[in-house]
């Protein structure tokens, strides 16, 4: 998760994460205080914070989540969804280099 992640996921948890106290975790709360660790991690521990917070942040979670689901054109460098495994280049780049193929058959092959 980045920095702007991390800092949006902090924000989301101390709004509307039902188990987090002022910073404090109730679920793992077990007579002593203790530090809710979604809260000091890049990382999503936090099955409930998964669940039921983070669904909230439709942007936020297609960035955590839908991360490791995202590839990249090697073309223009930008993160796409892919809808295929064999998906290598975003949707305009895919669209470019059929128009260049396209073109250079019909050039090659001109009667």
């Amino acid at each position: 998760m980045s920095e702007a992640c991390f800092r949006r996921a902090k924000k989301l948890i101390r709004k509307l994460c039902a188990n987090c106290d002022g910073g404090n975790c109730l679920l793992l709360d077990d007579g002593e205080i203790c530090v809710c660790p979604q809260l000091i991690s890049y990382t999503v521990l936090c099955r409930y914070f998964r669940a039921a917070v983070l669904p909230a942040d439709r942007e936020l979670y297609t960035e955590v989540i839908e991360a490791d689901k995202r590839k990249r054109c090697p073309d223009c460098g930008q993160a796409f969804l892919s809808a295929h495994h064999n998906t290598i280049y975003c949707a305009v780049c895919a669209a470019k280099r059929t128009r260049q193929k396209k073109r250079a058959w019909a050039q090659r092959n001109k009667g």
